[in-house]
């Protein structure tokens, strides 16, 4: 059985091992902060260095953040790493950084796939949804490991190099629009004709979870957000946003591809952290956490 190692521990990172671990994989881990190595190890996971799981690992996931520490981490590894040896990027990386990477490590004899990954704080219990670029052999070689990490059908090889992050990107902008979406609604049930009677958002949420048209996972954690608070006071309506949103709409408008309601719901985010948004804004803001224990900000 082919040897894993996952390099970035953290929430997602660690769902990763843990999940290869109790599927019987040997699965090497690292990651800079060296108190996790106990909890880690703990999992049935060798924590080690860099160095030592660039020269073991069959396959090595990624799972840092985008942009140059994906970089600084490849350079850091691909000296040491098998002939042959399978790089997955498991992060929210631009699609065009994938494809030259993938260009960079073939020239290496390494392969590089690009696997957009959803599912957040849920996926190590739930499984999550991989959406998977590069090589249909390399993907072929490794697609048991996709159906170990993923929910019940919830992967599939979406094209060549780039294809993955390329639509994890896409989802991730029409995930900034139907939290919009949500939230909107949310906020005129609160503050709009029937404000005097105070609608119970958590019956609303609880009724639209059941056989509505709209019912979705982001209702459900609606749900959870209303049970804990409906007023929501003393939260900011700050709303952070990763990047992947703004990719989606740059994307678009070089395709010439019209995207109103996800450019809408990104300049919305911006103006919350200039206004300090509102009730619908907070809400954005709590469902990010609850999917990706994203961090919100308080009322001072």
């Amino acid at each position: 059985m082919m040897t894993v190692g996952v390099i970035g521990l953290g929430r997602m990172g660690e769902a990763v091992a843990y999940r290869l671990a109790q599927a019987g994989f040997s699965v090497m881990g690292s990651d800079p902060n060296s108190e996790l190595k106990e909890q880690i190890e703990k999992e049935g996971i060798q924590f080690v260095s860099l160095i030592e799981l660039a020269k073991n690992a069959d396959v090595i996931w990624l799972m840092v953040p985008a942009g140059a520490v994906v970089d600084q981490v490849i350079a850091a590894i691909t000296p040491h790493a098998k002939k042959g040896a399978i790089i997955v990027d498991g992060g929210n990386s631009n699609f065009n950084d994938s494809q030259r990477r993938y260009k960079e490590l073939v020239a290496q004899e390494i392969s590089f796939v690009d696997c957009g990954t959803s599912g957040g704080v849920h996926g190590r219990e739930l499984g999550f949804s991989l959406m998977i670029g590069g090589d249909k052999k390399v993907y072929d070689t490794i697609e048991p490991l996709f159906k170990i990490l993923a929910a019940p059908g919830g992967y599939a090889y979406m094209g060549r190099s780039g294809a993955g992050h390329y639509v994890k990107m896409v989802h991730n902008g029409v995930e900034y629009a139907l939290m919009q979406a949500y939230a909107e609604g949310f906020q005129l049930l609160k503050e709009g004709a029937f404000k005097d009677q105070d609608i119970d958002l958590v019956a609303v949420t609880k009724v639209w979870t059941n056989g509505s048209i709209i019912r979705s996972w982001l209702v459900e954690l609606s749900h959870q957000i209303f049970f804990e608070d409906q007023k929501l006071d003393t939260i900011s309506g700050r709303v952070q946003e990763s990047g992947t949103g703004a990719w989606t709409v740059e994307e678009a408008h070089r395709e010439h591809i019209p995207v109103p309601l996800i450019e809408k719901a990104l300049l919305l985010r911006k103006e919350s952290r200039d206004t300090g948004g509102n009730y619908a804004s907070k809400v954005v803001a709590l469902m990010r956490n609850k999917f990706g224990g994203h961090a919100f900000e308080t009322k001072k």
